[in-house]
């Protein structure tokens, strides 16, 4: 038990850990952990939209994916230009004497080597979460999150996720909360409830 604890406060890294991409596009911060967050949920709807899909490995595959930047640190593609990780090593260390450790092994290779159809969902899971990303610096102006929206809409694989990112660059990121369409943001709260 002493071992899954100590994994699970190493795990909490995570939440301290930087997204590094921030700095080159100018805005915006990000933990490591808030990325995996999110783009764990996006892999569950992917999984929700193909019956096909195992959801289960979808979702903690998006889940662990950057599991080794505990250690390793995150890596944008700049550094990645020149640094190179041994994130395999990194996750083995992480997760060596864990008796869950050969399912923690086998989804992030299965991930890695991006061949299966759930480690291409997970993949483009990974890729949706910086596209929301960039769509929101976008909208509140940030102009280089344009150039990066064109790269990361490349990677992407699968034909669900296409339609998703589609309709992202058609989104307002405030739309979700702020409908112009009402009069709440001239009358309040008690003239919209009859008082």
């Amino acid at each position: 038990m002493k071992r899954t604890v100590e994994f699970l406060f190493e795990i909490g890294m995570l939440k301290k850990t930087p997204r590094t991409g921030y700095q080159f596009l100018g805005s915006g911060k990000e933990s490591v952990a808030a990325h995996s967050f999110r783009t764990a949920v996006i892999g569950y709807v992917l999984a929700s939209r193909n019956p096909d899909l195992d959801m289960r490995k979808v979702v903690l595959m998006a889940l662990f994916h950057d599991f080794h930047e505990a250690r390793t640190g995150d890596h944008n593609y700049v550094n990645k230009k020149y640094v190179e990780i041994d994130e395999e090593s990194a996750l083995e260390d992480q997760v060596a004497t864990l008796p869950f450790s050969k399912e923690i092994m086998e989804l992030s290779r299965e991930f890695n080597e991006g061949l299966t159809p759930e480690a291409l969902a997970a993949r483009d899971a990974d890729q949706l979460d910086l596209i929301f990303e960039l769509k929101a610096h976008l909208d509140v102006g940030n102009a280089y999150a344009k150039d990066w929206l064109t790269f990361a809409l490349k990677r992407l694989q699968t034909s669900e996720a296409k339609k998703i990112a589609e309709q992202v660059l058609t989104t307002d990121w405030t739309s979700w909360w702020f409908d112009k369409k009402t009069d709440w943001w001239v009358n309040g709260p008690e003239r919209n409830q009859g008082g």
